[in-house]
């Protein structure tokens, strides 16, 4: 017996568009996703494009007009509800550019729900470029499938952070002076703080401890960069309280 193919194949190019989908409605893309879809993919009228909107889940639609400036399509059925994300932030110092947009990517794929930018004393970037980060975000999220986008907050400093915390979320520290280990202390909702390169000074470290919620966590015997901290962190969170049991990884 012959399998039926998949509808829509999983080759079908998916994009992010800021505008609430629903069945029948007519919208039109510009550059440089026009460019991408009838230049790059080669597309023309009839075929047929994968769309989530943040909101409402993903759809199907079809291109009824396709140039190098402009694309228009129809919203057709829709595929999948919006998921359903984990309960888990990051709450990171800036590193260098390309290291901090690769952290934001895959910070994405592992399905963390929003992100904090956080000034310390030793933070070496202190200026955001908020744009670029999402953009890298959103290009994530398309290439794995998430139906949501991670929230992306503004620059926020440490003191104001602890001191506006909210009851009952965990606060996972990384601390560099060890604690317990991070999939006995995972659960839901949390958040996961990891230092700058510099680490967090004496009274940065003491504040954050006499946060009720804070729990003192080890990723393991070796100092890890600041990126591969985080990254580490989600995973093992993902593994211990978050969806990975309940959805296969790609």
């Amino acid at each position: 017996m012959v399998a039926t193919p998949a509808w829509p194949p999983a080759s079908t190019p998916r994009l992010f568009v800021d505008v609430t989908l629903s069945e029948g409605l007519a919208l039109t893309l510009d550059a440089p996703q026009a460019n991408y879809l009838a230049a790059v993919m080669r597309l023309g009228p009839g075929d047929r494009v994968k769309l989530f909107d943040d909101r409402t889940g993903e759809w199907l639609a079809a291109l009824t007009e396709a140039g190098r400036k402009r694309v228009a399509l129809t919203v057709g059925a829709r595929l999948r509800e919006r998921e359903t994300v984990p309960d888990l932030w990051l709450l990171f110092a800036p590193i260098k550019r390309g290291r901090i947009d690769w952290l934001v990517e895959k910070a994405t794929e592992l399905g963390i729900s929003r992100l904090v930018p956080l000034l310390t004393r030793r933070t070496i970037v202190e200026r955001v470029n908020a744009e670029r980060l999402r953009a890298h975000a959103i290009e994530a999220a398309e290439q794995c499938e998430r139906t949501a986008l991670p929230e992306l907050a503004e620059p926020q400093k440490l003191e104001a952070v602890l001191g506006a915390w909210p009851a009952g979320r965990a606060l996972l520290f990384a601390d560099e002076q060890g604690g317990a280990p991070l999939a006995e202390a995972a659960r839901a909702p949390a958040a996961i703080l990891i230092g700058p390169e510099g680490g967090f000074t004496d009274e940065e470290r003491a504040a954050i401890r006499a946060l009720p919620d804070a729990r003192p966590v080890s990723l393991g015997p070796r100092i890890l960069r600041a990126d591969t901290a985080a990254i580490a962190a989600i995973s093992v969170w993902m593994s211990a309280a978050g969806d990975w049991g309940r959805h296969a990884i790609r």
